[in-house]
């Protein structure tokens, strides 16, 4: 069966909160580059990346990061405040495809919902600083007194060896990656070094264009995926799919996020690997 979107894009519907332009079919988020070593980390504040779906509270409903209702049970977001609140749906470490299929559910399976936790990185509309919106957040969340609703733990690191040191135990047990968020920032709604991803490779997005067959082992369903990438950029995907994905591959037109290292003289990816399916159009 084809895959389809959630509920389709829809347009916020915010009440009663002082929320910036964000009356659109997406929310306007803080999106994160990539760090590089010689940012000064004294500044930042440190967290585990989720490896899960990012989901924003506008204060009357739960949505994902490109702007589609979550159908989540009428008792997980019961008694949220009318505050928005930015964060992550996680079901645990390496449980990504599990917290995928909960969350795009048009009906709520409630066992599934049970498992999963929103995990509270940031209050958009909050007038402080990161680190005033920290102290909030923690706040909130014990306001809140929810065991599915947690606030993100937040730590210092000191040197970029330590930060090294941290994410190898982090991937080692599992774990995605780390986040960097600048201390004295402000909540911006674009994509800025205010905050940063620390991850063992690169990923981003791409487009399926066409699905080319495969040949020995792979005869008869899909061997790579022709991509092309948000700037333009046209390669092939080849590896990183279960037989299964092969016999069902991503379909045309929809996007998928790859892993890779770098890229060549002509801006395509090196050693490209297909993480997931994307739900969102990336931006």
């Amino acid at each position: 069966m084809k895959r389809r979107e959630l509920l389709g894009w829809l347009g916020l519907l915010v009440a009663g909160v002082p929320v910036p332009s964000w009356a659109s079919d997406a929310p306007s988020l803080m999106l994160a580059n990539v760090y590089r070593p010689g940012v000064p980390l004294r500044d930042y504040w440190l967290s585990e990346k989720y490896d899960g779906l990012r989901g924003f509270w506008d204060g009357q409903q739960l949505l994902t990061r490109g702007g589609e209702v979550i159908a989540a049970p009428a008792w997980f977001t019961a008694g949220w405040p009318a505050v928005p609140m930015d964060g992550e749906l996680w079901s645990g470490r390496g449980r990504f495809e599990e917290t995928l299929s909960t969350v795009r559910r048009q009906t709520p399976n409630d066992e599934a919902w049970r498992r999963v936790r929103f995990m509270v990185f940031d209050l958009p509309t909050h007038p402080g600083r990161f680190t005033e919106r920290i102290h909030a957040c923690v706040k909130l969340v014990q306001q809140l007194n929810q065991a599915w609703v947690q606030a993100v733990p937040q730590e210092r690191v000191a040197s970029h060896a330590e930060l090294m040191a941290r994410l190898d135990r982090l991937v080692k047990a599992g774990g995605e990656g780390l986040m960097l968020h600048r201390g004295d920032s402000f909540y911006r709604a674009e994509r800025n070094d205010d905050l940063l991803k620390v991850k063992t490779h690169e990923d981003a997005e791409a487009r399926v264009l066409q699905h080319l067959q495969g040949k020995g082992r792979h005869t008869g369903r899909m061997g790579a995926l022709l991509v092309e990438t948000p700037d333009g950029v046209r390669f092939r995907l080849g590896t990183g799919f279960t037989d299964a994905q092969r016999d069902l591959p991503p379909a045309v037109g929809e996007w998928v996020t790859y892993r890779f290292r770098g890229v060549n003289e002509s801006g395509v990816p090196r050693f490209a690997s297909f993480v997931r399916l994307r739900t969102e159009t990336p931006r």
